[in-house]
């Protein structure tokens, strides 16, 4: 297991393991492997701009450059923001603990799209904030796993089946609208009276 995350509650440290939950664990995986009219295993090539040479596995790399096309290394880059200005760095979540001061409401946390789930495996003095999840409070506050340029809406909750769960993700930029609100009306095609030639109840 990872290095333990720590929480700021009830003012003392709790820590916390993290475990990845991703698809392999949920629905397994399947390995396709690609093979010659002997048998031979096929590896993955690549036809470069030319149009007529071909790059076997490993010829290829991403190198970074600067603006008037010379070679940099990534630790000479910085970020910046839209207008040019310098970015400062977040650090990891693992450096510091973490203060719970902030919940959300589950409107709130539905309205982010999750991409990374952790289960949460508690470890002594969880007892408290357990209650607290099980009463139905979600925890929400910025994470970064390892640093980078900006941090991720994180959730902390409970699972139905009793587990805490750590949900990582971004805000949903979707937009609503009222009942009273209506649709453009779609333009009719020439072919529209093909319609009435399909009959979906057979279906």
């Amino acid at each position: 297991m990872a290095k333990p995350l720590a929480f700021e509650f009830c003012d003392r440290s709790v820590e916390v393991g993290l475990e990845k939950v991703d698809r392999t664990k949920l629905y397994g995986w399947v390995d396709v492997e690609v093979q010659d009219d002997a048998g031979r295993p096929c590896e993955l090539a690549t036809l470069v701009g030319d149009g007529h040479s071909v790059v076997g596995k490993g010829g290829t790399a991403i190198a970074y450059l600067t603006a008037d096309g010379l070679w940099t290394t990534r630790a000479e880059l910085r970020p910046v923001d839209a207008n040019g200005q310098p970015v400062t760095p977040v650090k990891s979540s693992f450096d510091a603990p973490i203060k719970l001061d902030a919940t959300a409401t589950p409107d709130e946390f539905l309205e982010h799209n999750v991409h990374l789930i952790y289960q949460v495996v508690p470890t002594t003095g969880f007892d408290e904030l357990l209650a607290e999840l099980t009463a139905g409070t979600i925890y929400h506050f910025p994470f970064s796993y390892r640093g980078g340029v900006e941090a991720s809406p994180a959730f902390l909750l409970l699972g139905g089946d009793g587990t805490p769960f750590l949900c990582v993700g971004a805000a949903t930029a979707l937009e609503f609208v009222g009942p009273a609100a209506t649709a453009p009306a779609a333009e009719e095609s020439a072919d529209a009276g093909d319609e009435d030639a399909l009959d979906f109840s057979l279906v």
